[in-house]
């Protein structure tokens, strides 16, 4: 990987999964469990300077990426919701890019948004406790995705908080924050 895929995707490019096992579903459940800890600590102490340091050139701010968690799944437990309860339904998706740029997501101080991840997350994680197997093979239609499964919107739920976790950890470590 180059240099600058590196501070992009500290932890690597996500990987769909072919398949889901009782396993799997435990591992990435307590991954996405453990994001909003993971997530007020990589922002712990961080002045408002360091929170509007972009992670790599040409991106985010920490600011940015910390209120993107929040937004991202926001959406992500929106779609896990209506994929449980319609059948097969058409999302919606967003503009990452331009919510970015949105003054609640480049000024706003951090502690809206990781109440808003802690909040989220703990409610999900109770609902994905509460399902069966079965219902991970449930789909809704992703516009430009196609067909995607429950099993696959939560294996990238966890690797996503994660991902952003990192380029958060890794910009500290590189600065010596």
């Amino acid at each position: 990987m180059d240099p600058l895929e590196t501070l992009r995707y500290p932890i690597g490019r996500f990987e769909k999964p072919s398949q889901a096992g009782p396993e799997d579903l435990a591992r990435w459940t307590r991954e996405l469990a453990s994001v909003p800890e993971e997530l007020r600590r990589a922002v712990d102490g961080l002045s408002d300077e360091q929170l509007d340091t972009s992670y790599r050139p040409g991106g985010w701010t920490v600011r940015q990426v910390a209120h993107h968690i929040a937004d991202a799944f926001t959406q992500q437990y929106t779609r896990f919701k209506l994929g449980l309860t319609e059948r097969e339904p058409r999302i919606a998706t967003f503009e990452e890019e331009e919510w970015a740029r949105l003054a609640d997501s480049a000024k706003l101080p951090v502690s809206p948004s990781l109440l808003v991840v802690e909040g989220l997350v703990q409610r999900w994680v109770v609902l994905l406790r509460s399902l069966d197997d079965s219902a991970f093979a449930r789909i809704f239609i992703h516009p430009a995705n196609g067909p995607t499964r429950l099993d696959e919107l939560l294996a990238f739920a966890a690797w996503h908080g994660k991902h952003h976790i990192a380029q958060i950890t890794s910009l500290r470590q590189r600065n010596g924050w």
